[in-house]
């Protein structure tokens, strides 16, 4: 079975990681994706570290299975060899600011009425409009400001999330607008505009926080403990902390029968609302008992008993995870020459007939695939 999107190509402007996070998840569906980057230079990430035989993990990992061209907007011939490549794509991806490609003729205005097939997506920090919308933005701008850095960490230290979470939610809900607007063309012919903003994606992700802010009051942060949940967060066991999340009243129930702990019929726990209100103090009542066993102890017992449970794991760990690596979700990156080089995360949207491989084709060379591009287009 061919893959979803095969037989969609794509034409990637974009540079660093918003917009290549969502063609990288369009070219894993199927999608020929063809990166269209600056003579000489490229994309910035192919400079950021971590770098391995002088090649950036970073640019491999999300413009793996990608094809380069390298062409200047101001010149002619390049101009005239791009303006082919768009009369036979299906979508344009691009993460500049407004205006920036206008000035090149290359927005969504004009490139509809040559092609009016042709779907253009954009990602940006604050959108295509708005009175913030021509300022720049990164990850961590849009983290400050959408309410993630308040939230995270321990109360009264803002910190960033562990993760670019804001600029791979853009990515994210860019590549689920170009779908949406791939199956709206099947009916209806015509191509149509996506506008992402990297501050609106921040907001989309932040749903129980908006909810309570506007109920009151405002939620703050809480360290690892879930706002709606408990008890639901790391606790320390003799050789340090794991986290045990008990949300239903049958799991808190089999919690205490695991610690040995006579709370289940406790008014102050018997049922979320109460455990919530008494959130603090149930957890010393836990620690009392975990403490006095090692994680691994407890992790063996909570599972067998269907609580839900995990270690707090660093990244070496996350690689090694079995689970992890049964799902295909730690995989090879290969280089040309096919030797798997880097690891990535893997593609998390399993379809039934997709085949879902332990390695991912290589990253492109900066204008490695001309030629091949130029015979896509007849000249070769």
């Amino acid at each position: 079975m061919s893959l979803p999107l095969a037989g969609v190509t794509v034409v990637d402007f974009s540079r660093i990681l918003s917009g290549p996070y969502a063609t990288m998840i369009l070219a894993d569906l199927g999608a020929a994706v063809i990166k269209v980057e600056r003579p000489g230079r490229g994309d910035g990430a192919r400079a950021l570290p971590p770098l391995k035989d002088g090649k950036s993990a970073y640019f491999a990992t999300l413009n793996r299975g990608k094809r380069s061209i390298a062409l200047d907007f101001e010149d002619e011939t390049d101009r005239a060899l791009l303006d082919r490549i768009l009369a036979r794509a299906d979508v344009v991806v691009e993460n500049f600011r407004p205006g920036v490609l206008a000035r090149h003729g290359l927005d969504w205005e004009t490139l509809h009425t040559r092609f009016p097939a042709l779907i253009h997506a954009s990602v940006s920090g604050y959108g295509q409009t708005g009175p913030d919308a021509k300022r720049p933005s990164y990850d961590a701008v849009a983290q400050a400001r959408g309410g993630m850095m308040a939230m995270t960490g321990a109360p009264g230290t803002p910190a960033r999330a562990g993760g670019s979470v804001a600029e791979l939610a853009g990515g994210m809900f860019l590549a689920h607008g170009v779908l949406a607007a791939l199956y709206d063309r099947a009916r209806s012919g015509t191509g149509r505009r996506i506008d992402v903003g990297l501050l609106d994606a921040q907001i989309a992700m932040m749903e129980q926080a908006v909810t309570q802010a506007a109920v009151g009051p405002a939620p703050e942060a809480a360290g690892t403990r879930h706002p709606l949940i408990a008890p639901s967060e790391a606790v320390a066991a003799s050789d340090g902390p794991f986290v045990v999340s008990a949300g239903t009243d049958a799991q808190f129930e089999r919690l205490c029968m695991c610690l040995q702990l006579p709370l289940s019929d406790d008014p102050r726990f018997v049922d979320n609302a109460a455990r919530l209100a008494h959130a603090r103090l149930l957890k010393r009542l836990i620690e009392a008992a975990t403490l006095e066993h090692p994680r691994s102890y407890w992790l063996s017992r909570l599972t067998a008993a269907g609580v839900p449970c995990a270690p707090i794991q660093d990244m070496a760990q996350v690689l090694k995870d079995p689970q992890l690596m049964a799902r295909n979700m730690i995989v090879d990156v290969l280089d040309r020459f096919g030797r798997a080089t880097f690891k990535a995360p893997g593609n998390p949207i399993k379809i039934s007939g997709m085949e879902d491989r332990p390695a991912r084709p290589a990253a492109p060379e900066l204008d490695g695939n001309r030629a091949d591009i130029l015979r896509w287009l007849g000249d070769g």
